[in-house]
């Protein structure tokens, strides 16, 4: 709350500012905690599938089974955020993932060890959205929202090139299990942190009873959407069993759809999502993630496999990328935040990421780094920091406080739903277009030397082929942004759209929701 709001409303004028940004670090932490996870394994896997006798078929449930709790459990975990309060599940959300991080560390076999994955994932699904609805009812003045979004919005963007370096680090110099003992310091230092410090605002908690029905049908559809994408990338979009689990997802959710507009106290209240701004939002930022998890897959493969980098050389490598979001995401989304409307970061913002992806169609065998990737990194980071932060912002901004926690369960969900379609999607056009190179160069090469270079020749291929889609992904949501968006900037009357008494301006919010 600003000072000029506190004494307006005869509150206590400082006070509670220090407590707000004291409970962001412990924010912070845990946010860094969930984001970086879903990278950092990805380093320690193959190290991992050797010491635990991990199958070549099973080894992928070690990602998947994560995902599949995490994607299906979100709107569940952010109604029980509104139902419990956010800061009890924030911290049983924190507490509980230190214990499965524990049971991954030490895991003696493949069960255990998707047993603990798919573990995080349940307290992940709690954690998350409780983190960023804490933030959306603690932050209601403009100028302090931007600062306290954009730091956030760096996190949620960067934590993943995060896990990269930290993964190499972990496995390269201790033990793949190290990548899961991280996490206990992690969650102890932010759950402590957290108890003592955050101070949730009165009022706005959900006391309406439990969504039974749409618990399950969202649950389950999400699970078969998730894993539909998963097994595609490794079975094939024919797969029966594949095409199986797009429809049952569609029946399921439309199902959803319609329970969630007839019961009295929905999971999910339609009002979230049909507002358009938001609506504009999720649909954005799912496509925008969409681009970065299968960059963020090709990259990491191109500089290892390509270039040779090992796993820690691979992680340094992508700090601009990092530095650029950032900068773009606490520098320019900060300062413009509260002087331009959210769409004119969001378009400008996926444009400038977009134009970063085009330099990487470039890519050859012998791209210098210094010349190619590190433009084309700073670039999207840029883009993609820029964009996050009023988007992040904009999707918890002006919905009722009882549905803060699902509405941001529904900006982690666009997020987890575009990583697992960006990752089989993309990896898919990429694998297609490497085995079509092979076949057609691979006659005129007759040495054993030749014939490797053809086959990293179509491994770069495939990789620009896939980017180009990448681009063009990155381009609609640029456009979806520019056009669905239409809130003014905050504190301006148009701030997102009032309709049925929903939305309010953040001025008239603040003596709703704060101290």
């Amino acid at each position: 709350m600003s000072e000029t709001a506190s004494k307006a409303l005869g509150a206590p004028a400082a006070s509670p500012d220090a407590g707000r940004w004291k409970a962001l670090v412990f924010i912070a932490l845990a946010q860094l905690m969930v984001v970086l996870d879903a990278t950092i394994v990805n380093i320690a896997l193959p190290s991992a599938q050797q010491d635990l006798g991990i199958s070549d078929g099973n080894r992928q449930w070690v990602v998947t089974a994560y995902a599949l709790a995490f994607g299906g459990l979100l709107l569940f975990g952010g109604r029980i955020a509104d139902l419990w309060g956010r800061k009890r599940a924030f911290v049983l959300g924190l507490g509980g993932f230190a214990v499965a991080s524990a049971l991954g560390g030490a895991a003696t076999n493949e069960a255990m060890m998707f047993g603990a994955r798919a573990l995080q994932g349940v307290f992940g699904a709690l954690l998350a959205p409780a983190a960023l609805s804490l933030l959306a009812v603690m932050f209601t003045d403009a100028k302090e929202r931007a600062k306290a979004f954009g730091i956030y919005g760096a996190i949620a963007g960067g934590g993943g090139a995060v896990g990269l370096i930290l993964g190499g680090f972990l496995t390269e110099y201790l033990d793949w299990r190290w990548t899961f003992f991280v996490n206990i310091p992690f969650a102890i230092v932010a759950a402590a942190g957290a108890y003592f410090v955050i101070r949730e605002p009165e009022g706005g908690r959900n006391r309406s009873p439990l969504d039974i029905p749409g618990v399950v049908l969202s649950t389950l559809g999400l699970v078969a959407l998730v894993y539909g994408f998963t097994r595609a990338e490794s079975a094939g979009w024919s797969d029966s069993v594949t095409i199986g689990m797009f429809v049952a997802s569609v029946v399921l959710l439309a199902t959803f759809v319609v329970v969630e507009s007839r019961v009295k106290a929905p999971l999910l209240p339609l009002r979230v999502i049909t507002e358009r701004n938001r609506g504009g939002i999720y649909l954005s930022l799912g496509l925008a993630i969409i681009a970065m998890f299968g960059l963020f897959l090709f990259l990491t493969y191109y500089l290892q496999i390509v270039k040779g980098y090992s796993p820690v050389k691979t992680g340094f490598a992508f700090l601009p990328m990092i530095a650029g979001m950032i900068t773009g995401s606490t520098q320019i989304g900060t300062r413009l935040m509260t002087r331009v409307a959210p769409r004119l970061l969001m378009g400008p913002g996926f444009l400038v990421a977009a134009l970063g992806m085009l330099l990487l169609t470039r890519l050859e065998i012998g791209s210098s780094y210094a010349a190619l990737l590190l433009p084309a990194m700073l670039l999207l980071g840029l883009g993609m920091g820029t964009a996050f932060m009023p988007a992040m912002s904009l999707a918890t901004q002006g919905v009722e406080p009882r549905d803060a926690g699902v509405a941001s369960a529904m900006v982690n969900t666009s997020q987890q739903v575009g990583g697992a379609i960006g990752t089989a999607l993309l990896n898919t056009i990429a694998a297609s277009a490497t085995t079509s190179y092979i076949a057609d160069h691979i006659a005129g090469a007759g040495s054993r030397s030749q014939q490797q270079l053809v086959q990293l020749e179509g491994m770069v291929e495939g990789y620009t082929s896939a980017i180009w889609f990448a681009v063009g992904i990155l381009v609609v949501a640029a456009a979806i942004a520019l056009t669905f968006v239409n809130a003014g900037r905050p504190g301006s009357a148009a701030v997102t759209g009032s309709r049925s008494g929903e939305g309010v301006a953040d001025e008239v919010q603040v003596p709703v929701v704060a101290h």
